[in-house]
C-alpha cells in the first residue's frame, strides 16, 4: 500500500533582483538572492495509479487541474526521465496566490520533484532532479533547492549562501490581490543595466540590492507602490521590497512581535489584500 506523504511548495523570496541585459535569445541576465518562507502550498500524496490532481485551498479557483499543471508535468518528465511508468494521485492546497512573484508554480512543481522522488527511491543529490527542474521553468531548480541561493545567468547558474544569519527572520508577505504576468513586467523594464549584485554577508548583500523591476510592475498594478510606502512605514524592519516580478511585496523584521503588529495594522488598512505572517527557512 502506497505510504501518504506531504512536501510543502515554499514560498520564493527575492531579497534582490539585479537584471543586467536582455541577451540575444530573448532572455534577460539577471542576478538574484533567493530565499524562501516555512509556508507556501501543500502537495499531498493521496494514492498511485493513473496521474490525477485534486485542488483546493483559497486560490485553487485559478488554476487548472489538467495537464499544463506543472504539478502533473513535473511529475511525468520526472517518470519518463527515470524510466518509472507509475503515476500518482496528488491533492495540491493553493494557499499562495498565482502570478504573484512568489514562486508558485514553480515552487508546487519543485515540491512534486521532492515527493515523487521519495516515492520513488531517487536520492536528493541525483542530478537528475535538476535536470528535469530546469526543463520546467527558470525558477523551479531554485524552488527545489528551498535554501538560500545567489541566483545568476538567466536565474539558473545557482551556487548556495550561508543561510544561518538569515534562517529564522521574521517575514511578512503582502499582495494586493492582482495577478501579474511576467512577461508584461519584463517587456516594460526600461534597459539600464544599474549594476552587480554586491558579495558578501546576505543581509548586507539584501539591503544594498535592489528590485529592477519594481518600477516596470508598479507601471501595472500601481497598488505595488502603495503596498511598499505603507511596509515602509511600519516599525521593526529591516528591508522591505517587492519580490520577482510581483506584485507580492515583503517585509523581514527584527521581531515576531513587530511582524504580528505589521501584519496586523495592513490586514486593517488594506482589508482585500493576502496577508502572510511567515519566517525564512
Amino acid at each position: 500500500m502506497m505510504r501518504l506523504d506531504q512536501e510543502t511548495a515554499y514560498a520564493k523570496i527575492n531579497l534582490a533582483l539585479h537584471v543586467r541585459r536582455k541577451r540575444a535569445d530573448g532572455y534577460h541576465d539577471l542576478e538574484s538572492l533567493f530565499t524562501f518562507a516555512r509556508d507556501g502550498d501543500l502537495l499531498t500524496l493521496e494514492g498511485d495509479g493513473d496521474w490525477k490532481l485534486s485542488l483546493e485551498g483559497p486560490f485553487a479557483s485559478a488554476l487548472s487541474a489538467g495537464p499544463d499543471n506543472l504539478v502533473l508535468q513535473a511529475g511525468q518528465r520526472l517518470g519518463e526521465h527515470f524510466g518509472i511508468s507509475q503515476g500518482a494521485q496528488l491533492r495540491l492546497a493553493k494557499n499562495l496566490p498565482v502570478a504573484s512573484g512568489i514562486g508558485g508554480g514553480s515552487a508546487d512543481a519543485a515540491a512534486a520533484i521532492r515527493l515523487l522522488a521519495r516515492l520513488w527511491g531517487i536520492s536528493p543529490d541525483d542530478p537528475g532532479l535538476n535536470l528535469v527542474a530546469g526543463q520546467l521553468g527558470a525558477d523551479v531548480p531554485a524552488c527545489l533547492a528551498s535554501v538560500l541561493l545567489r541566483g545568476e545567468g538567466t536565474g539558473t547558474l545557482l551556487a548556495k549562501v550561508d543561510g544561518t544569519q538569515l534562517s529564522g527572520l521574521p517575514i511578512l508577505l503582502v499582495n494586493p490581490g492582482i495577478p501579474l504576468g511576467t512577461s508584461e513586467v519584463f517587456a516594460r523594464w526600461d534597459g539600464v543595466d544599474r549594476g552587480a549584485l554586491p558579495a558578501g554577508d546576505p543581509l548586507a548583500v539584501a539591503q544594498a540590492g535592489r528590485n529592477d523591476l519594481t518600477v516596470s510592475a508598479a507601471e501595472l498594478v500601481p497598488e505595488i507602490a502603495d503596498v511598499l510606502a505603507f511596509l515602509e512605514t511600519l516599525s521593526g524592519i529591516t528591508l522591505a521590497r517587492m519580490s520577482g516580478s510581483g506584485a507580492t511585496c515583503f517585509a523581514l523584521f527584527e521581531s515576531n512581535a513587530a511582524r504580528d503588529v505589521g501584519a496586523a495594522m495592513v490586514s486593517l488598512a488594506m482589508p482585500s489584500a493576502w496577508v502572510l505572517a511567515s519566517e525564512l527557512r
